[in-house]
């Protein structure tokens, strides 16, 4: 027999079911469970307070976390992607194209600019995993290509943090994986003018982009627990027939074998990455 009296349970109904309870306020963490009040959860840059797991930013909220207030300067947003191939599908590239503008208040995967990071002027792309999962397209390309351009022209120090699980748009065929090589191609020249780049990993950062710029940077770093590599997992446990390491294509697993140069948490990720800049290009 139940403790409680149908009185009981009828008045907890009433509870949960009341109208003037808003919604929206809670969140439940994706490793651990917990749930967490969202303005707890954001004052800690979105951090789990109990297991520590790193919940997914977008674009503006790394740009928001990394720059100081009010300095950074978009570059390039007016650039929109064309239909090259006019692409069809259960939705075309032009629908899908106009969904995510609409959720992300985005124009394209990527935002690229510069500003300050503790005082010290630099170029900062990040790519947004809400828009066609980080994909990279010839507008993404572009933007990134630009940065870099304009990084290796006026001597700053040159940051990309990627978030991409979506590799080169198949929506735009052979012009998206041309971006890999354009990309790659301006960091050789941004290299060779002996200019920084660092580039920050974060969950998840895979195909395309991890084959291309990300995985060129002359310091690599990632946040804790980030899925990186080329192809997921279990494409490559199909493939081999064989059973992957345990925390295959982490942060962690990659740091140990050699991948990547540092493992940073996001409450600290601003002020390594400014230390870093500042001990390649020190204060006069």
């Amino acid at each position: 027999m139940s403790p409680f009296s149908e009185k009981t349970r009828a008045n907890a109904v009433r509870i949960v079911k009341r109208r003037d309870i808003p919604e929206g306020l809670w969140t439940k963490c994706e490793q651990c469970g917990e749930i967490i009040y969202n303005k707890t959860l954001e004052e800690d840059l979105k951090v789990c307070p109990k297991c520590d797991y790193h919940f997914t930013l977008s674009a503006p909220e790394r740009v928001a976390q990394l720059m100081d207030e009010d300095t950074f300067k978009e570059m390039d947003r007016d650039l929109h992607s064309a239909d090259p191939l006019s692409f069809k599908g259960p939705k075309s590239y032009l629908m899908k194209l106009k969904e995510d503008r609409d959720a992300t208040g985005m124009t394209d995967a990527v935002i690229t600019g510069e500003g300050l990071m503790n005082q010290r002027r630099l170029a900062l792309g990040v790519t947004d995993s809400r828009f066609i999962m980080g994909s990279m397209g010839s507008v993404v390309g572009e933007r990134l290509t630009r940065l870099i351009e304009h990084a290796t022209k006026k001597k700053l120090p040159l940051i990309i943090v990627s978030g991409s699980g979506g590799g080169a748009r198949m929506y735009e065929g052979m012009l998206s994986l041309m971006q890999m090589a354009k990309t790659s191609q301006a960091l050789a020249k941004h290299h060779e003018a002996k200019q920084l780049f660092i580039s920050v990993l974060t969950n998840p950062t895979m195909a395309g982009i991890m084959a291309s710029f990300a995985s060129l940077g002359d310091l690599i770093v990632a946040e804790p627990k980030a899925l990186i590599g080329f192809t997921g997992p279990r494409v490559i446990e199909q493939t081999i027939r064989q059973k992957l390491p345990d925390g295959f294509q982490t942060s962690e697993f990659l740091l140990e074998h050699g991948m990547i140069d540092n493992i940073i948490h996001r409450r600290q990720m601003k002020a390594a990455l400014s230390q870093l800049v500042d001990f390649f290009y020190p204060p006069l």
